[in-house]
């Protein structure tokens, strides 16, 4: 009880509850159907995924293709004939279908059992007595109920029974996946470690302050279910994973893949602003709500990209246009406005004026190395800031200072089995943040 709050009788919570609990069951009932169907749909192109061999495992990037380029991964599979690649369930039949093309792609789902799909009807996040008591008890029922109510604990466990059967059908010698600590990352770490197969973990984009998940805090088990090797996409990321405590042994810098130089984007005050939505609908839709008031406002004229992984509809007008291409091929621009995702960075390497936009509801995870600084908004500021975002340009942040030349030498050795040689001392730190 808060000293001074009279609090009145708390809602009736059984009848939210209930809604819940038939949501996810329903979500559950579709989703068991989609899986056991994508089991048999893919089982064909199990041979695909070589034994034996090293892997990359990859989400179904809608960038990807079967010409030798993954999104994650770049030219890698041009680069080394020998490596195979094996799709993340998140990835259809479809689409799975379209990246076997290349004779050397299969999809997880082939490992999966339909009969082990529809035992995941029931599947739900079930909590022990110690998480429901003390205080905060209340709200671990809660995300338990919220998130019961949709199929991702089940979705996540049909992941989990997909990758083992692979490991110990097929047993890769190598296995590289972009690295981002999540659950399944973690289970996969520890099923790859029993059966003696090497993993190697691609810290493949931004990290910030905000991902805690990437911490080695946050394994319960130490290093038990951390890759083998861990290959940073440059020092600035490498020197964050050092600051909270990841073993300097397992770091490597490998280069970065996805993140490329960018270059001959010219500001022009004339010019539009880019808009990089959110991965998140929620902050995404406050996003083009500012935009929308912004041009009704101040006129101002937008070029919005959503994210490729999770599009946005929304309505173009004369001033706020969709545009598939990326900053890079832009021919000139005003500012960069972001909320989270990579393109803040990218602004911010092509000197651009960069706004980290800031929704009222929620956090807008921050992704920029803890040396650079960027301006932030929020819906009722933004057209005022665009109106002034001219003072603020300035000169490139340094490529170097973040990122690095892939090593391909390093990474043909490390999928060819070889031992990963722990990077250099950690860069000195920048006094003063780069604004």
């Amino acid at each position: 009880m808060l000293s001074g709050v009279q609090a009145g009788m708390g809602p009736d919570l059984l009848p939210a509850t209930l809604k819940l609990r038939l949501r996810g069951f329903l979500a559950r009932s579709r989703l068991v159907l989609r899986l056991a169907w994508a089991s048999l749909a893919t089982r064909g192109r199990r041979q695909q995924a070589a034994k034996g061999g090293p892997v990359i495992l990859v989400y179904g990037h809608p960038r990807s293709n079967a010409q030798g380029h993954d999104d994650y991964f770049g030219p890698m599979m041009s680069e080394i004939p020998a490596l195979a690649r094996v799709l993340h369930t998140d990835c259809g039949p479809a689409q799975a279908a379209a990246l076997a093309a290349d004779g050397r792609t299969a999809s997880l789902h082939a490992w999966g059992s339909p009969l082990q799909a529809m035992r995941l009807l029931f599947k739900r996040w079930r909590l022990s007595e110690r998480h429901l008591s003390g205080s905060f008890g209340w709200l671990v029922r809660r995300a338990a109920e919220k998130e019961g109510a949709g199929a991702a604990h089940a979705m996540n466990a049909w992941q989990r029974h997909c990758q083992k059967a692979w490991l110990t059908h097929t047993r890769p010698a190598v296995v590289a996946w972009p690295w981002e600590n999540h659950g399944w990352e973690r289970d996969f770490c520890r099923q790859a470690r029993r059966l003696g197969i090497t993993t190697l973990g691609y810290q493949h984009t931004v990290i910030g302050p905000h991902q805690l998940n990437y911490s080695p805090a946050t394994n319960v088990d130490g290093g038990e279910s951390l890759p083998d090797a861990i290959l940073c996409d440059g020092p600035a990321y490498r020197d964050q994973l050092l600051d909270w405590g990841m073993p300097e042994d397992r770091l490597v810098i490998g280069g970065s893949l996805r993140i490329q130089r960018v270059e001959d984007v010219p500001y022009d005050a004339k010019a539009p602003v880019f808009v990089a939505l959110s991965a998140d609908h929620g902050i995404a839709r406050q996003q083009m709500n500012a935009i929308q008031a912004a041009s009704a406002a101040k006129g101002v004229k937008f070029l919005v990209k959503d994210h490729p992984m999770y599009p946005l509809d929304f309505e173009e007008s004369e001033n706020i246009r969709r545009t598939p291409d990326t900053l890079e091929a832009q021919p000139a621009l005003s500012a960069v406005v972001y909320s989270t995702g990579t393109m803040g960075l990218e602004g911010l390497l092509a000197g651009l004026p960069t706004f980290r936009f800031l929704p009222e509801d929620q956090i807008a995870v921050d992704v920029l190395p803890g040396f650079v600084s960027v301006e932030t908004v929020t819906a009722t500021d933004l057209a005022g800031a665009l109106t002034n975002a001219g003072k603020n340009s300035s000169e490139p942040l340094p490529w170097e200072d973040v990122l690095s030349p892939v090593d391909w030498d390093l990474w043909r050795k490390l999928l060819a089995g070889g031992k990963p040689v722990p990077a250099p001392e950690p860069s000195p730190r920048q006094e003063e943040s780069f604004a």
